[in-house]
């Protein structure tokens, strides 16, 4: 089965303020699809690779053909990474986290203001683009920065959730000023989707069992 670009779970505008419609626009239509077709035209010349989730073909790079692995890291991780990221936002989101993920923040950073200060100053420090997450592995959870598209995946860790600090996701409403935009993001956050995926990183179920279940 070739690789499909999800439907935003919104419309394109009900982000904003914090994100404005054209860069939903863009971002989605343009730049998440990309990745998901240039992903297919990379499998086709492995077709058995199609087999494969996404994130199974991410989790052992080694195991794909060297003639296409970067492609496939590039783009298998940009067509999950924005998967995930679609999903951890929502209209009317934001505000205090609440459930198992508010208790493991506070229980690793302290507070959740000292976690988000955290969180997005390795956001703001990461060089070039990339992402930063809040990731998890033998039970705890960690922040950490990753390159382009890469994903936590690929270093045997589970994404609970990430910001994408790629200029595309802001620079049209928030020019140069990255760490305006990181701070702003934290009002869209979908606290519910986090806890489902924290959930699934304590229960040791994959990303691709997280989302067959939301079906």
């Amino acid at each position: 089965m070739a690789h499909e670009l999800p439907p935003l779970p919104y419309d394109y505008a009900a982000l904003e303020p914090t994100i404005d419609k054209q860069t939903m626009t863009l971002h989605h239509d343009m730049h998440h699809g990309a990745y998901v077709k240039n992903l297919n035209a990379a499998l086709e010349k492995h077709s058995e690779l199609f087999k494969k989730t996404a994130e199974e073909l991410l989790r052992d790079l080694n195991a794909v053909p060297e003639d296409i692995r970067t492609t496939v890291r590039n783009n298998g991780g940009g067509h999950v990474n924005h998967t995930m990221f679609w999903k951890i936002m929502k209209p009317k989101g934001g505000g205090e986290p609440n459930g198992p993920i508010a208790e493991v923040i506070n229980k690793k950073f302290g507070n959740f203001n000292d976690f988000k200060a955290k969180f997005n100053d390795a956001g703001a420090k990461q060089f070039g683009s990339g992402w930063v997450w809040l990731a998890g592995k033998s039970g705890e959870v960690q922040i950490i920065t990753t390159a382009n598209q890469d994903n936590p995946i690929s270093q045997g860790m589970f994404p609970i959730f990430g910001n994408d600090v790629w200029e595309h996701a802001y620079y049209l409403k928030y020019n140069n000023r990255r760490p305006e935009y990181l701070a702003a993001w934290w009002n869209v956050v979908n606290w519910d989707e986090i806890n489902h995926r924290y959930e699934a990183f304590k229960s040791g179920k994959s990303v691709h069992e997280l989302e067959m279940a939301h079906r």
